[in-house]
């Protein structure tokens, strides 16, 4: 091997040369060896998972619906006066008979005195003929008796045929003088009857005079203040809701119709409605109507539930969320929402196993819980299920569980 000689004065950048050549060499011989083989755990995919649960659920139909006032009462004057005084601040409960206002009952009160003082003159009148008629028959039945007399003298011979002609033409007028009374009296009877309704009449239309609320319920905008002018039936002075109870009334598609229908039949069904304030709890009702006609425009039917409103917090015109509950599944298997993916095949869950590895497994879903749904079969109580980390997985890879953040202490990772 010819050896190299380096001159004194140049082995200083000779030097130099050599050593970047080795330190080349060997990162060429590093560079061209195969990478180690990494641990089988490191392939893992991160994943997290959840266990199915069995536990009772409640099958619930969850919409949108609007609060509606049990009894709506719109209150107008049954009499044209003057609104004397309202007797309620706008916007007050109210009891039913509470008075609410009062009309001038001056003009009145002067109808129904006039009317009553009518009643009298006509009860008067009536006295006056019965009286008569008592007196007319006493001279009728004198008369009758005097002609009867007075004819035997004449068939006696005693008495002249003009005389006992004319004492009988008297008894007969007496006669018909008590038919006159006796139509005086039925005159008189009818003219005191129509003497009463007026006064009726009079009487009822002082009592409008004084309005009062026809049921309990929160008041409204005062539309007239006192002072003002109302008119018979055309003046419109308050509206009362009644809101205690209570309606709510949503709409559900067409197609739970029939589930409606037969737990209806089972008994009555709860009906929830919350608030739209989300720390309000919810309220409970029954549900009492159900439309007889599908609406054909949204393929929804109506129905409505019945609160009680203890506290008042449902108020007519808002919107609620509403829960239906049909019915409560005993032991139904659960999984969250996520974990159920579709495929070309369907609905399916990555399963497990006990190796860390994951099957596919074909599922049918049931109803939806919050952030759970139902599973009617694929699964059993304890099985494993993924929830995220789907989109690297494939049937037969092994995964890693991982806790979610905010989860607590973490697992070991199992390889």
């Amino acid at each position: 091997m010819q050896s190299l000689r380096v001159s004194e004065g140049n082995r200083g950048p000779w030097l130099v040369a050599i050593l970047a050549a080795a330190l080349l060499a060997g990162c060429t011989a590093a560079g061209s060896r195969p990478p180690a083989a990494g641990k089988r755990g490191d392939m893992a995919v991160p994943v997290t998972v959840a266990a199915v649960a069995a536990r009772d659920v409640p099958l619930d139909i969850q919409v949108i619906g609007n609060v509606e006032a049990f009894s709506t009462v719109s209150i107008k004057a049954q009499v044209t006066g003057q609104l004397q005084r309202v007797h309620f601040k706008e916007g007050d409960f109210v009891r039913k008979g509470d008075l609410l206002f009062s009309i001038d009952p001056r003009p009145f009160q002067a109808n129904l005195d006039e009317a009553q003082a009518n009643l009298e003159r006509s009860q008067a009148l009536l006295a006056q003929a019965e009286a008569n008629l008592k007196r007319d028959i006493a001279q009728a039945r004198y008369a009758r008796a005097q002609a009867g007399r007075y004819g035997e003298l004449f068939r006696q011979g005693i008495m002249s045929r003009d005389q006992s002609e004319q004492i009988a033409a008297s008894a007969d007028a007496q006669a018909e003088g008590v038919r006159a009374d006796e139509a005086a009296i039925k005159s008189a009877r009818a003219a005191v009857g129509a003497a009463q309704s007026a006064v009726n009449t009079a009487k009822i239309q002082l009592g409008y005079t004084t309005i009062c609320s026809p049921l309990d319920g929160r008041t409204g905008n005062l539309a007239v203040k006192e002072g003002n002018l109302v008119a018979a039936n055309a003046t419109e002075l308050i509206t009362i809701n009644q809101v205690q109870p209570v309606y709510v009334t949503f709409a559900v598609p067409e197609t739970r119709l029939p589930a409606v229908k037969q737990y209806m039949a089972q008994g009555r069904l709860p009906v929830m409605a919350h608030p739209q304030d989300e720390s309000a709890p919810d309220e409970t009702g029954v549900l009492s109507f159900v439309d007889n006609t599908v609406d054909a425009g949204t393929g929804t039917i109506k129905l409505k539930g019945t609160f009680a409103n203890p506290a008042r917090k449902l108020w007519p015109g808002e919107f609620v969320r509403v829960t239906l509950r049909l019915a409560r599944i005993s032991n139904a298997l659960v999984v969250p929402n996520q974990a159920v993916q579709t495929g070309q095949e369907g609905l399916f869950v990555y399963l497990v196993k006990a190796d860390q590895t994951v099957e596919s497994r074909p599922v049918t879903t049931g109803a939806r819980v919050d952030q759970e749904v139902v599973v009617e079969s694929g699964l059993k109580p304890g099985d494993t299920v993924v929830t995220e980390g789907h989109l690297r997985l494939a049937p037969g890879m092994r995964v890693r569980v991982r806790v979610p953040e905010g989860g607590g202490r973490k697992r070991p990772a199992r390889t």
